[in-house]
């Protein structure tokens, strides 16, 4: 085979969808890993869809993803204009269409909008129209008449209506459809712009592509795109069509389930390495039970071949846990710039920021977790004290109280409120006083805290804190134990 190219075929219509990505993503793919070429081509030809600013989303979103096209509106490889409706104003898509009249592949149609609606049927409540070839049987006379006339038409593709349509799909294999179950859809519309199913071959043909990967709702449309292949003489590329994508109630994921686009999840805090790792591995899997890949290891171990027919969950569960393992192993100070805009929405007081970000680097899967795991910093929120009770510390909000009214001078006699130096200090009174650790730690960092969980030690709380404001923390704790233990 001759060198693989790939093509990314958008239309502008908004933020970038989940299934979209994955499909420019395994197109990547499967280009690099056989040392081919990725090309992006903007199907804008929908004129009624397209968005504006939706073509700058599509750029933006490659490049931040490191899916770099070799070839594009903005990289002429040879086989431009790489945007469809700068591509028809050369005329390619009439004169194909033209082409296929000429074989009988294709012919004109006149039919207006009222004889159409009487051609719809209702199918399992799901309105269908199947043309009936009435235009496929005016004289040539007719034809010309009306084209001088300059009535409206479409050209329509023209299928058989015996016989049968085989194609190839790499996952599915060979697929054979009835003729008879094949409507003679619209190549060319009535404004002249032709359609995406047309288009799509004609500039797949002449760009060189050599392997189209498109989501298996495209099954069905695929014996038409192969008769077109057939009509002109052409060879059809290798086609491999991609599972669905589910959420988790294996419906259909949309935009309702707030992670439907790429922009979605990086909104909410996602890692842009985490989602395509993740994306990648949304159909398919590679030979061990490997999950963490960077884009150059995928490009070395990505093998269509093991692309699963199945439905691909989405796992928001799942994407959230392979994000916060790229957060633990995310360079320091890489974390702490990203990390930091989120602190700052949570505390005002002037504490070291970088020290909060070190507890909770490891703490957190997504960025807008941080909150939760730092408010207390800024207050400790209203807690009962039942929280001082630890059945494997072996404390209750009695035995809290004792220790830490037995702590409160040697805390304001401490001068080095250090991390180490706090530590050292408490170890000394949980020897003296003959017990373990927990015993006196946890009611420590219940006080200073109000939370069950945090994202440090009660040592560690401290040293953040401060002199002041722990002593101060640790008298109010005193004072709520003191009130709401029963006399």
């Amino acid at each position: 085979m001759s060198k693989v190219r790939t093509r990314y075929a958008p239309s502008p219509t908004g933020r970038m969808h989940v299934g979209n990505l994955r499909s420019a993503l395994y197109e990547f793919l499967i280009a690099k890993h056989a040392g081919g070429d990725f090309m992006l081509r903007i199907e804008d030809t929908d004129q009624e869809r397209f968005v504006e600013g939706a073509t700058e989303i599509i750029y933006r979103t490659l490049e931040e993803t490191g899916l770099k096209h070799d070839e594009g509106p903005d990289k002429d490889g040879g086989y431009g204009p790489y945007v469809q409706s700068e591509r028809m104003k050369t005329g390619i898509y009439m004169k194909y269409a033209k082409e296929l009249v000429e074989k009988g592949e294709a012919y004109y149609c006149f039919c207006d909008k009222e004889r159409l609606e009487t051609l719809k049927t209702e199918i399992d409540g799901k309105e269908i129209m199947m043309y009936d070839k009435h235009c496929l049987r005016l004289s040539k006379e007719e034809i010309e008449a009306n084209l001088a006339a300059g009535k409206p038409f479409v050209i329509r593709q023209n299928i058989p209506n015996e016989g049968t349509t085989t194609f190839h799909d790499e996952l599915y294999g060979d697929i054979t459809v009835e003729n008879a179950e094949l409507d003679d859809m619209v190549l060319i519309k009535s404004d002249g712009y032709p359609t995406y199913n047309f288009a799509n071959v004609v500039d797949d043909h002449t760009m060189n592509i050599t392997h189209v990967v498109r989501g298996n709702e495209y099954l069905s449309s695929s014996p038409k795109y192969q008769r077109l292949y057939d009509a002109f003489g052409w060879e059809s590329p290798v086609y491999i069509h991609l599972p669905l994508i589910t959420d988790e109630n294996h419906k259909k994921l949309s935009k309702r389930s707030g992670h439907a686009s790429f922009e979605d999840l990086i909104d909410q805090g996602f890692l842009t390495k985490a989602v395509v790792n993740y994306i990648a591995l949304l159909g398919w899997s590679p030979e061990d039970n490997r999950e963490i890949f960077s884009l150059d290891e995928l490009i070395k171990e990505f093998d269509y071949h093991r692309i699963s027919k199945s439905p691909a969950v989405f796992d928001i569960v799942k994407l959230k846990w392979m994000n916060g393992e790229y957060l633990k192993a995310m360079d320091f100070d890489e974390f702490y710039e990203m990390a930091e805009p989120y602190i700052k929405k949570v505390i005002t007081k002037d504490y070291d920021l970088k020290k909060i970000a070190q507890m909770v680097k490891t703490r957190i899967e997504i960025f807008p977790d941080i909150a939760e795991h730092i408010d207390f910093f800024e207050n400790v929120p209203d807690y009962d004290i039942s929280m001082y009770a630890h059945k494997k510390m072996k404390t209750t909000p009695e035995t809290s109280l004792e220790v830490l009214k037995e702590l409160l001078p040697r805390l304001e006699a401490q001068t080095d409120y250090s991390n180490d130096a706090l530590y050292e200090m408490l170890c000394k009174y949980v020897e003296e006083k003959g017990c373990k650790n927990g015993y006196v730690m946890w009611p420590v960092r219940t006080a200073v805290s109000g939370k069950q969980m945090t994202p440090g030690g009660a040592t560690e709380l401290m040293e953040v804190l401060g002199k002041e404001e722990s002593v101060a923390r640790i008298k109010a704790a005193i004072a709520k134990l003191e009130a709401e233990i029963p006399a």
